[in-house]
């Protein structure tokens, strides 16, 4: 056992500091400083202002309405087979993507992908949700419009599609 008492004897480097293949390291022996770090002015050495946390914000969760509205984008916009909506939807809101999904009106234009600008959601009764969705692909924003029927088993399913929107163009009224 060694007889150096100032190191708890499970660690590792209780034989000694090593060394570097250079050579030993020695301590420095000013205050250290960055070479571009902050210079003394006439008022004294200027502060570093705080620095903000990088945390990641936690997860949350899509609203139904948020979800369906990624989904039905990659419908119709032929991203996706209208049959990967057959388990979430009611009633004629198949049948009516059905109908629209072979003309992929939501499809990308001049090489832009459609994104999902805006989804805002309103709920006029429990467990329906309507909401809307601005949908822009180049210089063309459209609007998407569904309903959303929460069934006894607790799940979310499309009830309703609808689709509108005008070609936007620089310095038309309305524009922004």
């Amino acid at each position: 056992m060694s007889t150096d008492r100032t190191r708890p004897a499970g660690r590792r480097d209780q034989h000694g500091p090593r060394s570097a293949p250079g050579g030993p390291r020695s301590a420095p022996s000013g205050p250290r400083s960055a070479p571009n770090g902050p210079r003394s002015t006439p008022g004294g050495p200027r502060s570093v202002p705080p620095q903000r946390s990088r945390r990641l914000q936690p997860h949350r969760p899509l609203r139904p309405h948020q979800w369906f509205a990624e989904r039905l984008l990659a419908v119709l916009s032929g991203q996706r087979p209208v049959h990967w909506m057959l388990g979430h939807t009611i009633g004629e809101a198949y049948d009516q993507l059905a109908e629209l999904a072979p003309s992929t009106p939501l499809r990308a234009t001049h090489g832009s992908r459609p994104v999902l600008r805006h989804c805002r959601g309103a709920q006029p009764a429990t467990g329906v949700v309507e909401a809307f969705a601005s949908i822009a692909a180049g210089d063309r924003v459209r609007a998407m419009a569904f309903r959303l029927e929460q069934g006894a088993d607790q799940r979310w399913r499309c009830a309703a599609v609808e689709l509108g929107g005008e070609r936007l163009t620089a310095g038309a009224p309305g524009c922004r």
